[in-house]
């Protein structure tokens, strides 16, 4: 019985690889100029994502400056200062929020009444 069923899952599986359309990827060179250019619409989407952003916008607003004139001034940006700028935002740090604190004191806590509970239960 297990032969049978057996042999019977192996047409099914050797009909679907045969009926099942095959992807053929195709590789190829492509140009020095293709890569910079990707990499400097990549570096300047990066700035322009950060201008976007709606801290940025009112930060920029607060101190005089139209979201919308930042943008024309980061298209307007050569391939190097945008490179520069996107490494930049991109090594600054993400941004200190309280739950990491939160977390630190909470098992700072823990320990500690662990600690208490365990000297004076002797």
């Amino acid at each position: 019985m297990k032969s049978s069923f057996a042999r019977a899952v192996c047409r099914t599986l050797i009909a679907l690889m045969i009926w099942t359309p095959y992807q053929i990827a195709q590789a190829g060179m492509i140009g020095t100029e293709q890569v910079v250019q990707q990499s400097s619409q990549g570096d300047r989407g990066t700035v322009l994502n950060f201008v976007s952003r709606a801290e940025v916008a009112s930060q920029l607003q607060s101190l005089g400056i139209d979201p919308s004139t930042a943008k024309d001034r980061v298209a307007a940006l050569t391939d190097e200062e945008a490179r520069f700028l996107a490494g930049r935002i991109q090594s600054v740090p993400a941004g200190a929020d309280s739950a990491g604190v939160l977390v630190l004191i909470l098992v700072i806590g823990l320990v500690a009444a662990a600690v208490w509970w365990w000297y004076f239960k002797r």
